[in-house]
């Protein structure tokens, strides 16, 4: 007998969230693989919805792009993105991008969206996705376990809005968000999304206090529900405008019951790197850097 979709959701769900909390308390080059494989598979369902519009992307170079990425940021995570290697990789990638274009596209193969498309899938997936790793190697923080719950707090409320979004929507949703771009969500929906971030956020603050540094006060908490809240709503109608506009439900079928990585994973592309900002900008914490 086949399994119901929402059995097949919560069985792979079983399986891969063990393993990728495994991964995250190692840190290190073992989250870094995860997250690479994921960069990859998410630039390759990239890759496929312009495909539907008739460009052709640089696969190989893109998927190389979106690894080295992560790569970099794995080197030295402690040092942030702004030490991660990425500009001279951006460099490789405006040269070698076109080149290749040359012979392989040519006048009548749309090159400049070929170019254009390769470059913005690599880094959309890659480059955003190394936030993880910036995140759960913040320093000042008090280790692998202090790191972790760094890297959660995002990834956590992201859940808990995308959660309270759809009780709240399904319960009391009437007045749409965007129609045209998703039309399931609602203006109920959103605000529920940002109430159920907040509250999320505040229980956060009480693990996060059994730590030294990275401390949230309350009006932090509730900026970092509110702000993680917004971002992935953003996150999200983003990649449902990029499918609407390929013309595709699901950017792929990666994960069974849960659609492809970029359906997975869009709102944490502009979670994760608000995290990591806001934690060092806003929280901060000693000699962090």
């Amino acid at each position: 007998m086949a399994l119901s979709e929402t059995t097949t959701r919560v069985l792979v769900a079983l399986v891969a969230i063990p393993i990728g909390a495994v991964l995250v308390v190692l840190g290190g080059w073992a989250l870094a693989l995860l997250l690479a494989a994921i960069a990859v598979a998410a630039a390759l369902e990239f890759f496929r919805l312009i495909e539907q519009k008739g460009v052709r992307p640089l696969r190989v170079l893109g998927v190389i792009l979106a690894a080295a990425l992560v790569g970099l940021a794995a080197l030295d995570p402690r040092a942030g993105p702004e030490a991660a290697g990425w500009i001279p990789l951006l460099l490789v990638g405006l040269l070698a991008i076109p080149t290749s274009a040359i012979w392989t596209r040519g006048t009548a193969g749309q090159p400049l969206l070929s170019f254009s498309g390769t470059l913005a899938g690599a880094f959309y997936t890659g480059a955003l996705l190394s936030f993880a790793l910036f995140l759960r190697h913040m320093p000042g923080n008090a280790g692998p376990w202090h790191g972790t719950a760094l890297l959660f707090a995002p990834v956590l409320l992201t859940w808990a809005s995308d959660t309270a979004a759809y009780f709240v929507g399904r319960k009391w949703g009437t007045k749409k968000l965007i129609p045209a771009v998703s039309p399931g969500k609602t203006v109920q929906g959103a605000v529920g999304a940002i109430l159920g971030a907040v509250l999320v956020a505040i229980g956060y603050s009480y693990l996060l206090a059994a730590f030294p540094t990275y401390r949230l006060a309350l009006w932090e908490a509730v900026l970092l529900g509110v702000l993680v809240s917004v971002a992935a709503q953003v996150g999200d109608l983003a990649e449902s405008l990029f499918k609407r506009d390929a013309g595709v439900k699901d950017s792929g079928t990666l994960l069974p019951g849960h659609g492809g990585a970029l359906d997975r994973f869009d709102s944490l592309l502009f979670t994760l790197p608000l995290g990591y900002y806001f934690f060092r900008l806003i929280v901060g914490g000693p000699q962090s850097f």
